[in-house]
């Protein structure tokens, strides 16, 4: 869930939403916008994205208003604004107009660091929307929803919707939603098994995910839920190839790519360029020819080549998994 500062006035005169978890990005906007229009339905929004803010924009856009409206100006991937504009928001952030919130949208990284800085100097509403990782974040998220929405859910349930829907944030917070809204009394992992069986895709690239993360008891516990659940086992060595082969493909990638250019080069959507490169890190040459290889096997045995499919799966996690170690 966002975290937040001392400051947590939606309607401060400037909030700075800082990450790159988009659906936290998206719910920082929509907390201010909506309080803003709490505050005065005809409150007018401004979304831009950094190429639409150009010098002199945002003193037109927050210059003072014949009837005195609301306004909020929301600037996307403020990182990437020019110098000229940055100098533009800096001056702002000394002087804030009356009636007008500004959000800035920043990655947090090294580019436009100063920028934040400067917003921060100045005493802005942070929300931190940093990208959700590890499990037990994942988790912690939908513990969260499920309070937001004054609902009860098992700790089981909870990590059966994590292992079900995967590592889309946006996934999560829509079944955390639906479940909260469809089931009465306490959400247990029998109520999110009735309602996510044969979400194959889901639960194949789980097992997928956590084995070429190297963290081969979680993708094992992950492969014997898929199965339980009657995923069938072709999807899961397909899920494995891909997972491997986006792994040799991102290896292979020019370095200091850009994600939406290796996305249009490799074929992969920007997020999961991203979550790949998390991924990658452990990987040898050598370790990808080596999954690959355990892939095929398993792909064999699935297709009536071996006596046991669940079997031939089980040693191609391990073996992924130790391949995801192998520059470790």
């Amino acid at each position: 869930m966002a975290r937040k500062t001392a400051n947590d006035d939606p309607l401060a005169p400037v909030t700075i939403a800082v990450g790159q978890e988009d659906l936290l990005l998206e719910r920082a906007v929509q907390q201010v916008v909506a309080a803003a229009r709490a505050a005065d339905a005809d409150t007018d929004v401004r979304d831009l994205s950094s190429d639409q803010l150009q010098p002199g924009t945002l003193a037109e856009l927050t210059s003072p208003s014949l009837f005195a409206e609301r306004k909020v100006v929301v600037v996307r991937n403020s990182q990437d604004l020019s110098a000229d504009t940055i100098k533009d928001v800096k001056a702002y952030l000394g002087s804030p107009a009356e009636e007008i919130t500004l959000v800035l949208l920043h990655a947090g990284a090294a580019k436009g660091k100063g920028l934040l800085d400067a917003a921060r100097k100045a005493g802005a509403r942070e929300v931190a929307c940093p990208k959700m990782t590890k499990p037990a974040d994942r988790l912690a998220f939908v513990r969260g929803e499920f309070r937001a929405a004054g609902r009860s859910a098992t700790p089981e349930a909870c990590q059966a919707l994590v292992d079900a829907i995967g590592s889309d944030l946006r996934e999560l917070a829509s079944a955390c939603s639906q479940l909260a809204a469809d089931v009465e009394g306490t959400i247990d992992d029998a109520v999110v098994a009735r309602y996510y069986t044969g979400r194959a895709e889901a639960s194949s690239f789980t097992v997928a995910d956590r084995a070429v993360e190297g963290r081969a008891a979680e993708a094992l516990e992950a492969l014997r839920w898929a199965i339980a659940t009657g995923v069938a086992p072709v999807m899961i060595t397909s899920a494995l190839a891909q997972g491997v082969r986006a792994i040799g493909k991102l290896a292979s990638a020019p370095r200091g790519a850009r994600p939406g250019d290796l996305a249009r080069e490799l074929g992969m959507p920007p997020w999961k360029i991203d979550r790949v490169r998390q991924q990658m890190r452990g990987w040898s040459a050598d370790g990808v020819a080596t999954a690959l290889r355990a892939v095929a096997a398993a792909d064999a045995g699935v297709k009536g080549g071996g006596d046991d499919p669940e079997y031939a799966l089980e040693k191609a996690v391990v073996a992924i998994a130790r391949a995801a170690r192998s520059r470790r």
